[in-house]
């Protein structure tokens, strides 16, 4: 679906990006709210983030960021009326089921209500606040503080002849982030899962506000550690579009390779850690040297093991020289030929494939219906890549290729990562080879009128969104940021149903979804 097929009266173009994509910015009262996402549902649209502000006056406004064809739509909801209960807007989850869980984090932090939702359980509070406490509420000063009170979550039960229940977490061996699961299993086969997350939850959202615009892109580079590239980005991208700031074609295309850099590194830890799930020690060991080398190279060109504060509002902050441009391009082609060596033992060891085969199963429909998006959605057959489908600079003029395999399963998410490693390696080449010459940096102005910019990048797990309001003399009004496992958490636990308990890690891990980043 196109922009102009909604038929929308009280739309303006926020910004073009440089490349494909635009970004509209449109105003609805509560029918045409349900109706925008209704039609976008009908045409195959996806929705991006759901969340909400309250503006000076008081007033809340919900917002939800769609995709279409032609680029990114910014839906406002201007909320006047009042329920018995408070404030409320329509449920949309209904409509986008993944809607339901950021609607029940909206109440949470801000005390709006979506009427007609059918789950309006907490998300985000744990009883660490109070019940009528919401703090992102202009009456919170943020700096309050409640005695915890773990409150009793009504999971959903499964009842039958000798269905018992497993709970899991949030507590975990070793370095795992928390997160409760609650299985329903009869033996140890899956009839159900129940995921509880939230526990990190470290009031991000109210930080930002506190945070000078130049600054705010550290602060979104700490969001998720393995995802700091992504987020730095896309709250640059943010600012630049609300600042009308033009980035140097030298930055751009230096902050695809870091991209791509993030990208490779997570796919090699990550199918290191999946041998391992499957009793592949020799794997884990192996990807574990790879990972390691690729870092301590990210270290030594860009200043750090993680690529944080590389990149700033108008560029990036190192340049590379011919030197460190010749040790990238080596480490690539060093890396390829033992990815695909590995890739070639995992195809012949038959316990790795029995393990992988069938498990975790994510069809194409299901994922449909739950809006999963990122690589795990390209491993159940749907091509969604923003970088292909709405290519930001430069990946307008270096086209990535299209990864997807249509198996749905542990064995085709593996796939997609070899591959994905391939693909980036070839575009870290090409970005280097095709550099341009020029700055690295613009300057950006901050002294400007209130305005709205929008980040959207691709990330290693799917889109990694930032919707940014900017106030008076570089402050920020309201900063969103959004992770794509609000999407594929949901979806985790569709595919575990049918499987047994002991391939719970593995199949985890196959999706590997964040924690923390979606907790904020």
């Amino acid at each position: 679906m196109k922009i102009n097929e909604l038929g929308l009266a009280d739309v303006v173009q926020l910004s073009l990006f440089t490349g494909k994509a635009t970004t509209f910015l449109a105003r609805a009262d509560a029918a045409a709210w349900v109706h925008i996402a209704g039609a976008i549902r009908e045409k195959g649209g996806r929705l991006i983030s759901l969340w909400a502000t309250e503006e000076a006056t008081g007033r809340f406004v919900a917002s939800a960021a769609y995709a279409l064809e032609d680029g990114l739509l910014w839906v406002q909801l201007p909320i006047s009326g009042e329920h018995e209960n408070g404030a409320y807007y329509p449920d949309l989850s209904a409509i986008f089921p993944c809607a339901s869980r950021m609607q029940r984090a909206v109440y949470d932090l801000l005390g709006l209500r979506a009427t007609g939702a059918e789950d309006t359980r907490p998300w985000l509070n744990h009883g660490n606040w109070p019940a009528d406490y919401f703090p992102l509420q202009k009456l919170s000063s943020g700096n309050e503080r409640f005695e915890s009170h773990e409150a009793d979550y009504p999971f959903v039960p499964v009842t039958g002849d000798g269905v018992h229940e497993i709970a899991v977490g949030p507590i975990h061996a070793g370095i795992i982030e928390p997160g409760h699961f609650r299985f329903s299993v009869v033996g140890e086969k899956v009839l159900r899962l129940e995921e509880r997350l939230g526990y990190t939850h470290r009031g991000i959202e109210r930080l930002f506000g506190q945070t000078p615009l130049l600054l705010g892109h550290r602060l979104a580079g700490r969001i998720a550690g393995d995802t700091t590239v992504a987020f730095s980005w896309a709250y640059c991208m943010a600012v630049e579009r609300a600042l009308n700031v033009f980035v140097p074609p030298r930055a751009q295309w230096l902050r695809a390779v870091l991209l791509e850099r993030e990208r490779v590194a997570n796919h090699l830890g990550d199918l290191g850690a999946l041998g391992n799930d499957a009793g592949f020690a020799f794997g884990l060991a192996q990807f574990s040297r790879l990972k390691e080398n690729w870092l301590r190279l990210n270290g030594k060109v860009f200043g750090h093991r993680l690529l944080m504060d590389q990149i700033v509002p108008g560029g990036v902050a190192r340049d590379l020289t011919a030197e460190l441009i010749g040790s990238v391009e080596s480490q690539c082609d060093r890396i390829e030929a033992e990815v695909r060596t590995m890739q070639r033992i995992y195809e012949e060891q038959s316990g790795l494939q029995d393990r992988f085969t069938g498990a975790g199963k994510l069809t194409e429909n299901v994922a449909t219906h739950f809006s999963v998006c990122g690589m795990a959605a390209r491993a159940s057959g749907l091509a969604i890549d923003v970088r292909v489908n709405h290519p930001y600079a430069p990946y307008h003029e270096v086209r990535p290729r299209m990864i997807c395999d249509d198996r749905g399963d542990v064995a085709a998410r593996v796939a997609v990562r070899f591959n994905e490693v391939y693909e980036s390696l070839r575009l870290i080449r090409e970005f280097i080879d095709g550099l341009p010459d020029g700055e690295i940096v613009a300057p950006v102005e901050v002294d400007r009128p209130r305005a709205c910019g929008v980040g959207w990048v691709e990330g290693w797990r799917g889109d990694v969104f930032v919707a940014l309001e900017t106030g008076e003399n570089g402050t920020i009004t309201r900063c969103h940021c959004h992770d794509p496992s609000w999407q594929n958490w949901p979806a985790l636990e569709h595919a575990i149903i049918g499987n047994i308990v002991p391939d719970f890690p593995l199949i985890n891990k196959s999706f590997n979804l964040n924690y923390a980043g979606h907790d904020l």
